[in-house]
């Protein structure tokens, strides 16, 4: 129903205003008595076989949300019912901020991909502190944090650390976004001396809490080989709890969208299916070339069950969506739940 009822008439709608529209659907829809239960009677899958352990955390099932859904922490526990493992929120930053101008989201129908240039618009830390005290504790979330566009290079660490001291006792683990192309200062962000810098003063705030949070790196699809040599080694040398692979592409090789359709359009990250294989690429070699030497998060591209298994394959433990979940819709998680019981058992 979803793809041959509701996309198409989402569809013809501006991308980010459909995005509002369809969280307010959707937390109406939870308000009415026994929709909870039916969605999660639809949607949700509960096999042992489904069930993960990473990070010092227990997954109900491997399959996520990619941060940039759920920028504020509002609509976690109502995404919950549709069988997700896992939720990321964010990015946050430490003030709230409005993003980069509208219009900042673009369809690639043609590519099923998405184009975004959002630039961190979020309400802030303080609103998502207040989001997360709502937690029912369906599932596990990660805080995806960053630093604010207007603040200083001197100034970045300290984004990073206050998000990270606010969100602390609230998510159960972190990622640091360094690897967004729509926030300025991008090269120094993905400088390996800068990021030993920046993971350690994490790190040394993290231990003066009582429980410790894992700390992950969210990197971009288009690194190069010698690039993420650097990524193995700084993982190694740093300690970190594990990579996110990856964030949205710079890269407009191959699309059937036209040339001047992209012009239009302008510069943002591509995610969706042209990006797959430059991320299943990326996991891959991560996983063989650092002979599996810690959990990564595989993201960008999935649109099937097949997708997500390709990404295991690859050496993704867990997988995360985001445009897939737009194209083809919550029962997408179910499709790869299911065909992972499947593989389990065969």
């Amino acid at each position: 129903m979803y793809k041959f009822l509701i996309r198409p008439l989402f569809f013809l709608f501006d991308p980010e205003k459909i995005h509002h529209f369809t969280f307010s659907l959707i937390r109406f829809s939870c308000k009415i008595p026994g929709m909870k239960l039916l969605f999660k009677s639809v949607y949700l899958v509960d096999d042992k076989s489904l069930e993960r352990h990473f990070f010092g955390l227990h997954f109900k099932n491997p399959v996520g949300l990619a941060a940039g859904f759920d920028k504020n922490a509002v609509l976690y526990n109502e995404l919950a019912n549709f069988g997700f493992g896992f939720i990321e929120i964010g990015t946050v930053t430490p003030i709230g901020q409005a993003g980069n101008p509208k219009k900042r989201l673009f369809r690639l129908k043609d590519d099923k991909g998405i184009i975004n240039r959002m630039g961190f618009n979020n309400k802030g830390l303080e609103t998502a502190i207040t989001q997360l005290k709502k937690n029912k504790g369906q599932l596990i979330i990660g805080g995806n944090i960053g630093k604010n566009t207007d603040s200083k290079p001197e100034d970045y660490t300290n984004d990073y650390l206050e998000c990270f001291n606010g969100l602390h006792p609230y998510v159960d683990y972190f990622v640091l976004n360094v690897s967004c192309p729509n926030v300025g200062s991008h090269a120094k962000l993905n400088d390996k001396d800068y990021l030993l810098e920046l993971i350690s003063e994490v790190q040394k705030a993290n231990v003066t809490f009582a429980t410790q949070k894992s700390i992950l790196l969210k990197i971009a699809p288009d690194l190069n080989n010698n690039q993420l040599d650097e990524i193995i080694d700084l993982v190694k040398e740093t300690n970190l709890d594990g990579v996110i692979a990856s964030n949205t592409s710079t890269d407009r090789t191959g699309l059937k969208t036209s040339q001047e359709r992209l012009t239009e359009i302008g510069n943002g990250g591509l995610s969706g299916q042209p990006i797959k294989e430059k991320s299943t690429r990326v996991i891959k070699y991560l996983s063989d070339n650092s002979n599996k030497a810690f959990p990564i998060i595989g993201v960008g591209g999935i649109h099937s069950a097949k997708d997500a298994l390709e990404k295991i394959e690859a050496g993704a433990d867990l997988v995360q969506l985001y445009t897939g979940f737009i194209y083809e819709g919550p029962k997408l998680i179910k499709q790869i739940n299911k065909a992972l019981i499947k593989k389990a058992n065969q």
